[in-house]
C-alpha cells in the first residue's frame, strides 16, 4: 500500500488531546486547553467527502510527523521503539552506549515515570488510541454515509484493530501479566472516546481482564468487517484484513494464557497438516527462504508490518529504526550507532541452534582483539527504510504449537510438526520427532527456545517473560528482575499521573 505522505494536512487533532496525553505536559496549561480545531478544517467538515475519510483512516497507521500527529508508526511505537523495549528488556542483548535516550535505562530494567521510554510510549500509543477514537466517533456521526455501508464497516474495523493492538502493546509495560490474578490487577486507563477539549483526562485505571475484554472485542468485530483480502499484495502486508486480526488474537489469547483459544483462532488460518498454509483469506505460509522475509517485505508471511520509505516523515526518524540500534556502526561494518550488541551468553550460544542455520546469517561479527556480534536483520541504511514487522505466519505456528501442547499436556503430533516447520524452513538438517521430548515440558521449552530464535529482533521476547511470569534474566551488568521485584513493570508516565487525578502509579 502507498500510504499518503501528507497525512492529515486537514487533521481534527485538538490541542487539548496533545496537552491531556502528551509527555511534554508541563508546555500546556490546563485552563488555557481550548476544543478549536487547530487547523483549517472543521470538525463537521473533516469527515464531507470520501477522500478527507480515506485520508484520516490511512494516518491512522501513520509515521508521526509535522502533518500528522500520532500513529501507528510513530517511531516511539510500532515505528521503532517498541520493538526495541520489547527485546532488550530481555537477555538477547547487551547495552553499548549508556545512552538513555535510547534505553539504556530500559535494559536495565530501572526506568522512571519521566523516563524517555516510559513517557514517548505511553505518548505515542495514547496519541493513536484518540486519534482512533476521533475517527470511530466521526464515522458514527456522519462519516460512514458520506463512504456507503460496505467501506464504512471496513474503515471502522481498521480503526478497531489498530486501537486493540495498540491497548494490548501497552499493558505488556504498564500492567501486571493477566496471568498474576487472572486480570485483577490495575490495567489503564480505557479511553473509548476521543478527547478534543479540557476536563477529559480523569479516569480510572480500568483491571488488566477489562483492558484485554475491550482489545477482544475491538478484534473480533474487526474481524467481522474486515476484507478477506486485498488485491495489491502489499496492502495484504501493510492494511488489516481479517487473518491479521486473527493472527493477533492467537498473540492476545497466549498472553493470557487462555490456550484453546489460541487453538480455535489458530485453526481458522493454519491448515491441520504439513505443508502449513492458510486455508481462507489471504493465502498466508512460511516463506521459504527466511532471509526473503526481511528483503522481499510484502511475502505472504507477513502477515502486518509497518512500511517505511525515504519520503521525509515516511520513515522512523532520529534513532528509533531498528537497523540504528542493532547494527553496528559503518566504521565496524554495519548501517546503525551500535546500540545494542548480541550477548554472547544470550541465545546466540544455545548449542541446538547449529551454525549451518540460515538463520545464524542475521549475526554479523567485528573486532578482532575483542569481537562482538550484532544483530542484521534489519540492514538498509539511513533513512532506515527496513519495513517493521508486528506479527509474521511464522508466529501463528508457534501460538498453536504452544497452545496444542498446554490445552492436551502431551507431546502432540502437530505441535511438534509446526516446531518442525519453523526449524527445518531454516535448518534442514534438524528434525524434531515425539521422541525429541521425554514430558510435554520439554516440548514446550523448545517452542520456546524457538521463538527466541525466530524472533529475535522482533519485540517478542517481552512478551513472552511477561505472560509465563518469569524472571527477566540477568545480562551484562544488568541484574534479574524477578516477578515480585519493583520495576518488573513499568511506572506510568508522569504525564498521565500529573493530568488524571485519578490514575494511580504501580
Amino acid at each position: 500500500m502507498r500510504f499518503i505522505k501528507d497525512f492529515m494536512k486537514k487533521k481534527i487533532i485538538y490541542s487539548a488531546a496533545l496537552c491531556l496525553i502528551s509527555w511534554g505536559f508541563s508546555a500546556c496549561n490546563r485552563d488555557l486547553l481550548s476544543p478549536i480545531p487547530q487547523t483549517s478544517v472543521s470538525d463537521a467538515s473533516a469527515f464531507s467527502t470520501v477522500s478527507r475519510v480515506q485520508t484520516q483512516l490511512l494516518s491512522l497507521y501513520g509515521s508521526a510527523n509535522a502533518t500528522n500527529i500520532g500513529g501507528l508508526k510513530d517511531g516511539n511505537l510500532y515505528g521503532g521503539r517498541y520493538v526495541v523495549y520489547g527485546d532488550i528488556r530481555g537477555e538477547d542483548f547487551i547495552n553499548e552506549t549508556g545512552n538513555l535516550i535510547t534505553g539504556s535505562d530500559v535494559w536495565a530494567e530501572n526506568p522512571t515515570n519521566s523516563a524517555t521510554a516510559v513517557a514517548t510510549l505511553w505518548n505515542a500509543g495514547y496519541l493513536t488510541i484518540n486519534k482512533c477514537n476521533i475517527f470511530l466517533d466521526g464515522m458514527a456521526a456522519g462519516g460512514a454515509t458520506v463512504v456507503g455501508a460496505d467501506l464504512g464497516k471496513q474503515y471502522v474495523a481498521e480503526a478497531k484493530l489498530i486501537r486493540g493492538l495498540v491497548y494490548y502493546s501497552l499493558l505488556q509495560y504498564y500492567a501486571r501479566p493477566y496471568a498474576d490474578g487472572s486480570g485483577s490487577k490495575p490495567g489503564l486507563p480505557l479511553r473509548l472516546s476521543g478527547i478534543k477539549g479540557a476536563g477529559q483526562s480523569d479516569l480510572v485505571r480500568s483491571s488488566v481482564a477489562d483492558v484485554y475484554a475491550q482489545v477482544l472485542k475491538d478484534l473480533n468485530e474487526a474481524e467481522t468487517d474486515l476484507p478477506s483480502k486485498y488485491t495489491a499484495a502489499s496492502d495484504n502486508v501493510t492494511r488489516a484484513h481479517k487473518n491479521t486480526a486473527i493472527a493477533l488474537k492467537t498473540r492476545v489469547y497466549l498472553s493470557m494464557q487462555n490456550y484453546a483459544s489460541v487453538v480455535t483462532e489458530a485453526n481458522k488460518m493454519v491448515s491441520a497438516t504439513a505443508p502449513f498454509s492458510s486455508p481462507a483469506n489471504v493465502a498466508n505460509a512460511l516463506q521459504p527462504d527466511i532471509t526473503a522475509v526481511f528483503t522481499t517485505y510484502t511475502t505472504p508471511e507477513s502477515i502486518f508490518s509497518m512500511p517505511m520509505t525515504g519520503t521525509a516523515g515516511d520513515n522512523p526518524g532520529t534513532q528509533n529504526q531498528l537497523a540504528y540500534y542493532y547494527s553496528p556502526t559503518p566504521a565496524n561494518g554495519g548501517v546503525g550507532n551500535g546500540e545494542f550488541s548480541l550477548n554472547p551468553n544470550g541465545i546466540i550460544a544455545n548449542t541446538g541452534w547449529k551454525s549451518t542455520d540460515k538463520r545464524r546469517s542475521f549475526i554479523k561479527q567485528s573486532g578482532t582483539t575483542t569481537v562482538k556480534n550484532w544483530l542484521n536483520k534489519y540492514k538498509t541504511a539511513s533513512p532506515y527504510t527496513d519495513y517493521v514487522p508486528v506479527i509474521r505466519y511464522a508466529e501463528v505456528l508457534l501460538n498453536l504449537a504452544e497452545a496444542k501442547v498446554r490445552t492436551s499436556n502431551t507431546v502432540d503430533a502437530q505441535a511438534v510438526a509446526l516446531l518442525n516447520a519453523v526449524r527445518n524452513r531454516s535448518d534442514a538438517a534438524t528434525t524434531f520427532t515425539a521422541a525429541s521430548f521425554a514430558a510435554p515440558t520439554d516440548l514446550i521449552n523448545a517452542i520456546l527456545t524457538e521463538r527466541r530464535i525466530e524472533f529475535l529482533g522482533e519485540g517478542l521476547r517481552n512478551n513472552d517473560l511477561m505472560r509465563l511470569l518469569q524472571t527477566i534474566p540477568a545480562k551484562g551488568t544488568a541484574q534479574a528482575k524477578a516477578p515480585t521485584d519493583n520495576g518488573y513493570i513499568w511506572p506510568i508516565s508522569a504525564s498521565e499521573l500529573a493530568l488524571n487525578k485519578l490514575a494511580t502509579d504501580n
